[in-house]
């Protein structure tokens, strides 16, 4: 918590710091633990802790399932979730389809331009190959958008 000016109370900041830690499934003996000493998953998972502290109102994601084993994973999943129970808006940037599960809606962008946007199941229809629906289209980018509570703007056209 914060006290006095804006002077951070140092034990709070750290208390926050393991609890966003925690909340992406990792557990660590301190928050003063080198990153240096953590592999690549685990790396990701304190970097997606980073964007949760403070109570963030909206987090972007750019390929937030990269470098993570199954474990790392399932946690980004449920922070997920966690996130839309408590009505954070979270734009997630991937080129599979299989990342957007739960999203809300779905923009996809094919070399630059907006090739569609609206709900994820429509979108997904749209592009995705009738032969290998997993597979998704080559060379799309999505931005998949967690959004509870609020209006997301329909501008991408």
């Amino acid at each position: 918590g914060w006290r006095g000016f804006g002077v951070l109370d140092q034990a709070a900041r750290a208390q926050e710091a393991m609890a966003a830690i925690e909340d992406v499934g990792l557990h660590l003996r301190s928050a003063d633990t080198p990153v240096k000493d953590l592999s690549g998953g685990q790396r990701q998972r304190i970097a997606l802790a980073r964007a949760l502290y403070g109570d963030p109102k909206l987090v972007v994601l750019d390929e937030p399932y990269s470098n993570l084993d199954t474990e790392g994973g399932a946690a980004l999943a449920a922070a997920l979730r966690n996130l839309h129970k408590r009505g954070v808006t979270v734009v997630v940037i991937a080129h599979r389809p299989s990342v957007t599960e739960g999203m809300d809606k779905l923009l996809v962008l094919k070399e630059g331009r907006v090739q569609a946007f609206g709900p994820l199941d429509e979108v997904l229809e749209q592009v995705t190959p009738r032969k290998t629906p997993a597979a998704g289209a080559p060379n799309l980018r999505l931005a998949a958008i967690l959004n509870k509570g609020s209006k997301v703007e329909e501008t991408a056209s």
